[in-house]
């Protein structure tokens, strides 16, 4: 495309990428990438843009539990590169971020690279090249893929019953927020529920 406009960062220091990233960490109403695939009218947003459409997107809460820098070096042509590490919510766009990051820094910004380190319970070190899947293929049971995934609650006998029927848990607490868990005492995976005020109530419940 057309270059519009130039700006020097290699004055940037790394206090000012801290101080900016620290105004996004937290819970933030984060505008989602204009080329993001929410859609629009029932068409990508990244389809409209590319068909040369302009694509306004609201912000939305997500929560960024972490972001600290791990260095920053000077790159080609004045711009500068920061290495950073987000720990974030569902529906954050890490490309949202360093567009925000060089805005509030005032010479722009965008994403270069992206390693996924973690979802959920899953690691990197829990991942596996097509290689050895091919050598040692094992499928993770539901109650183990569950207990991998979310915080998990074990619950009585009379407890489970009431979940099979997909019932609210009264004066119940989880001890977690998001979706939980919940087991059988035999230790079968029954259903997610979330806590609300007092009750613990269905997700998705996955046995009757």
């Amino acid at each position: 495309g057309e270059l519009l406009e130039r700006t020097d960062a290699s004055g940037v220091t790394l206090a000012q990428v801290q101080e900016a990233a620290l105004a996004l960490t937290g819970d933030i109403a984060q505008v989602p990438s204009s080329v993001s695939a929410i859609k629009v009218d029932g068409k990508r947003a990244y389809a409209r843009v590319r068909a040369g459409e302009q694509v306004d997107l609201p912000a939305r809460p997500v929560t960024v539990s972490r972001f600290t820098l791990d260095d920053l070096r000077p790159a080609a042509d004045g711009a500068m590169d920061v290495e950073a590490v987000v720990t974030c919510s569902s529906g954050t766009y890490v490309r949202a971020l360093a567009r925000d990051l060089g805005a509030a820094l005032g010479v722009g910004g965008h994403l270069t690279r992206l390693r996924r380190t973690r979802v959920g319970g899953v690691t990197l070190d829990d991942a596996r090249t097509l290689e050895m899947l091919a050598d040692d293929f094992v499928v993770l049971g539901l109650d183990q893929a569950a207990r991998a995934s979310f915080p998990g609650v074990d619950l009585d006998e009379e407890r489970a019953g009431e979940v099979r029927f997909g019932r609210p848990l009264r004066d119940f607490t989880l001890g977690a927020e998001g979706p939980v868990a919940v087991f059988a005492p035999d230790g079968t995976f029954l259903a997610l529920y979330e806590q609300r005020e007092a009750d613990a109530r269905p997700v998705a419940v996955f046995v009757g």
